[in-house]
């Protein structure tokens, strides 16, 4: 609790100082919005000199040491301050590009207090800023249709704009793309509620004929999974093949390198290949492995069937994941919210720009007294704009804490979110196994009922192992910073060093959460405190894992493959819908910049869906496997100490004992169950 009031702390403080515009709007010299406030009818960013933008320092701290105006709208003529003043009607036109009205004041005056540019030049908008309409004619670039312009003191070429123009993009490139999806979003995002509202509907539909088909739908699960995988292989089989005789299709990735539009890739005859060998892989390992577990299968086959049996007596578990779905998206929009005001929260910095030798030159001012500041004497020429934002407080400097305090409650909140789900679907589904008279002695509304014990008397063994997680889970984040900084490092044993450490954690962050998960089934049952109940659990699991890899682990397989039926189902169709390909969505898909964008999102979603409803049988087999273990142990099926299994769940028991045994004889068989007896006793 104390963790989560410093959390909301946090947050209002960021609010407080944050501001998101930083990141969406560009900003003239003086640190103004453009597009926003007073500058609402301003939107574009106007440079007076994008030559100055050359400068190496641009890429440094990402602004042009040029003043820079919000515009209402690009230069459309090319033009200089001499010819344009002693025009009138020109001239009211160029002083909508200055910083403020010159009125009378001479030329040189003007150009030294750098209050209008020298010269305009024809641009147009790109991110919200005025480039120059640059073009070729052959292989001479131009400017405006011409070779030549005037920067006010003499004639320059067209190209000497280029590499002003290409500094200046370079540290927005990554917003372009940003910007672009942003759009894609826009455009398609009923598209994309309209494929997850699919998955909703297929998981649904799997689901519920497991309940009732649990036998048929897992082979039919297996056999669609076979197919579509082999769709998929044969699919990419015919793109390479067709893509033979196409131009530039023989180029390879490592020369075609990254590309943002990934419908490029799909163009090389490479990325199908190794699509194909991708698919191939898969398709052996599912069907070596259904080889090899065909016996088992059948097994985990009447565990799914009681799982089922379960399911239906608590029909309600089927939509818990919404409710668990619901409190994850508040504290992901929290989070993000949160992160966006942080990143944004820092203030103002106005550095020193000259065009020649200063003393002062990057030096931090203040634009409200530079005029009179002794900088400004000592060099004349000089100008203070804004550099970017950055700030000296206490607050700003420790922002970087208040980030890492930032991720990491996000994971204990999240982790905290999950478990609640995981033990209540649990005791709702212990209720069932542990009814003497199923589903006469179950409660009324077994899963509310679970619900409120979770939050009444669990709350601190939901917190303590979500903390563990989360522990593990930002240390891995941290090993995840540490790496990228050493990217470049020449030290070969650091990375070798920090490559196993990220896969011990890695190990060990899977290993605490599937410790966790069978933790919480254990405190549902019986109540007692975190580490006790996963001590239980472990020694339970350990000895029984046998039946743990018999059972449990592939009935998780099972499960698995239909999630991976569903996203294949609907990715496929995402797929020819957004790309174009099939003629018959060819008017109804909308023109996006990255078709792949709506598609990946489509697919992450479905998963996440279909994991959300799979999750309730994968935690429901997982409880009754607990719970049938524990029911071995405890009990001996006589009328002092009776099962609470169900007599299917007892010839589970039979073939998992013949599976994992084998015998020979029936003598054998009798001996390993007068032995198993005595052990039990």
């Amino acid at each position: 609790m104390v963790a989560i009031v410093g959390y909301v702390a946090v947050g209002i403080l960021a609010w407080s100082h944050g501001d998101p515009r930083k990141v969406i709007y560009p900003t003239d010299s003086l640190g103004q919005y453009c597009g926003q406030g007073k500058l609402e009818k301003k939107p574009l960013l106007f440079y007076f000199n994008m030559m100055k933008c050359a400068s190496p320092m641009v890429l440094l701290e990402f602004q042009c040491p040029t003043p820079q105006v919000c515009v209402e709208k690009c230069p459309d003529r090319t033009s200089t301050l001499l010819t344009a003043i002693k025009n009138p009607p020109d001239w009211e036109y160029y002083k909508s590009y200055c910083r403020e009205d010159p009125g009378n004041m001479p030329v040189p005056q003007i150009l030294q207090k750098k209050l209008c540019p020298a010269y305009l030049i024809s641009s147009k908008p790109f991110l919200q800023r005025c480039f120059p309409s640059l073009g070729k004619k052959g292989e001479v670039i131009t400017v405006g249709d011409k070779e030549t312009f005037n920067d006010g003191d003499k004639i320059r070429d067209a190209k000497d704009l280029v590499a002003g123009m290409n500094n200046a993009t370079v540290v927005m490139e990554g917003r372009q793309v940003a910007m672009k999806i942003f759009e894609d979003y826009t455009k398609s995002w009923y598209w994309i509620l309209i494929c997850l509202l699919i998955a909703v509907v297929l998981s649904l539909i799997f689901i519920v004929l497991l309940r009732y088909l649990a036998g048929i739908m897992v082979w039919v699960m297996i056999l669609l999974v076979v197919a579509v995988v082999a769709c998929g292989i044969a699919y990419s089989s015919f793109k390479y093949v067709n893509l033979k005789d196409t131009v530039g299709s023989n180029i390879t990735l490592k020369e075609l390198g990254f590309q943002p539009d990934f419908s490029v890739y799909l163009h090389i005859r490479q990325t199908w290949l190794a699509f194909i060998i991708i698919l191939a892989i898969l398709e052996v390992i599912i069907l070596v492995l259904l080889i090899f577990l065909r016996n088992r299968i059948r097994i985990a086959v009447e565990l799914m069937k009681e799982a089922s049996r379960a399911v239906g007596c608590v029909m309600s578990s089927l939509f818990y994941p919404i409710f668990t779905f619901f409190l994850l998206t508040i504290v992901i929009a929290y989070w993000g919210i949160t992160a966006v005001f942080l990143s944004t929260s820092s203030e103002p910095v106005y550095k020193v720009f000259n065009e020649t030798v200063c003393p002062h030159a990057r030096q931090t001012c203040q634009p409200e007294n530079f005029t009179s500041s002794a900088m400004k004497i000592d060099c004349p020429k000089s100008e203070c704009l804004f550099a970017f934002y950055g700030g000296e407080t206490p607050y700003h400097k420790y922002l970087i804490l208040f980030q890492f305090y930032n991720v990491f409650l996000f994971f204990w909140c999240a982790n905290f979110v999950t478990a609640l789900g995981q033990m209540t679907l649990a005791g709702a589904f212990a209720s069932y196994y542990w009814a003497p008279n199923k589903p006469n002695d179950m409660p009324a509304y077994p899963l509310c009922a679970s619900l409120g014990r979770s939050l009444r008397y669990h709350t601190g063994s939901l917190a303590f192992g979500s903390l563990i997680l989360a522990i593990v889970q930002i240390i891995r984040v941290l090993l995840e910073y540490i790496d990228h900084k050493l990217k470049g490092a020449e030290n070969k044993f650091a990375r070798f060093l920090l490559c196993c450490l990220k896969c011990c954690f890695w190990c060990l962050e899977k290993f605490i959460k599937f410790m966790n998960r069978n933790a919480y089934i254990m405190v549902a049952i019986y109540g007692k405190n975190f580490c006790r109940s996963a001590s239980d659990a472990f020694f339970l699991l350990m000895r029984n894992v046998i039946r743990v890899v018999v059972l449990d682990k592939v009935t998780d397989f099972i499960l698995f493959l239909g999630k991976l039926l569903i996203v294949g189902l609907v990715g496929i169709f995402a797929f020819f819908f957004f790309s174009g390909h099939t003629d018959a969505f060819k008017t109804a898909a909308p023109s996006l910049h990255y078709y792949w964008v709506p598609i990946l999102t489509v697919l992450v979603g479905t998963y996440l869906i279909a994991h959300g409803f799979f999750s309730v049988y994968a935690m429901c087999v997982d409880t009754l496997f607990l719970c049938f273990c524990e029911d071995l142990e405890r009990n001996d099926g006589s009328a002092a100490r009776p099962y609470h299994m169900t007599s299917e769940l007892r010839d589970i028991l039979m073939k998992d004992t013949d599976a994992a045994r084998t015998p020979t004889s029936r003598d054998e068989t009798m001996q390993l169950t007068a032995h198993e007896k005595t052990m039990e006793n």
